[in-house]
């Protein structure tokens, strides 16, 4: 199994690990290019600002920085007109509308912000409101400050996705994101836990701790 595991690490090109002040890897692959992937975070707290030395070095003699998504530019990507559904309690059952009104109670939430929108606009609005409550605000997650970066030394920024991209997908939600809506519901505490979890591990994070980004073999990798 460890043969394995090493023949998969050569075949996507991991290099010899080096030791970052952050999570990340370093990949190689033809045609001369070379990757440094850095395990990033949507939002963050102010201690995870500014970042890394090292990594503005990376960002500094890179050739251009793939993030998902351009969250930098300043675009309006909604039609807020097509948006607007009719009241929230003809589209969710007692069971739902109750527990979406208690969050939005602990989360300082007027109904009214919600009560026509999308169900997978409010999945979303209940997600980041929860992790702003948890301390996490966008400006500090490592994606902006990544971009910010990127501006500033003015290199390339290539999109994965875009914000184009992944407003179509959300728009093409069946049932206007029922599923979002009932998944954010149901793992409402898990979601807080792993949102701390991320964070703590961002900000413990030691290389020394962690010497090899993928492990030597399946039982390590908890398979």
């Amino acid at each position: 199994m460890k043969d394995i595991i090493q023949k998969i690490k050569k075949w996507i090109g991991i290099q010899k690990t080096s030791y970052y002040p952050y999570p990340a890897i370093d990949i190689s692959l033809p045609n001369h290019v070379s990757l440094h992937l850095v395990g990033s975070i949507h939002m963050g707290v102010p201690t995870m600002s500014p970042l890394s030395n090292v990594l503005i070095n990376k960002i500094a003699t890179a050739d251009a920085v793939i993030v998902e998504a351009d969250i930098s530019t300043e675009t309006q990507p909604f039609d807020q007109l097509s948006l607007l559904r009719e009241p929230l309690e003809k589209r969710v059952n007692e069971t739902q509308l109750a527990t979406i009104i208690s969050h939005c109670d602990l989360l300082s939430i007027p109904h009214y912000q919600i009560d026509d929108k999308p169900l997978w606009q409010i999945a979303l609005i209940l997600q980041s409101t929860q992790a702003m409550q948890l301390g996490l605000q966008p400006q500090h997650g490592i994606d902006y400050q990544v971009i910010q970066q990127a501006n500033k030394q003015r290199k390339a920024i290539i999109e994965l996705e875009g914000i184009e991209r992944q407003v179509a997908l959300l728009l093409d939600f069946p049932q206007d994101g029922a599923q979002l809506l009932e998944d954010t519901l149901k793992n409402w505490h898990e979601n807080a836990r792993a949102l701390q979890i991320m964070i703590n591990w961002w900000l413990n994070y030691t290389s020394e701790k962690h010497p090899s980004p993928l492990p030597n073999t399946f039982s390590k990798a908890g398979i």
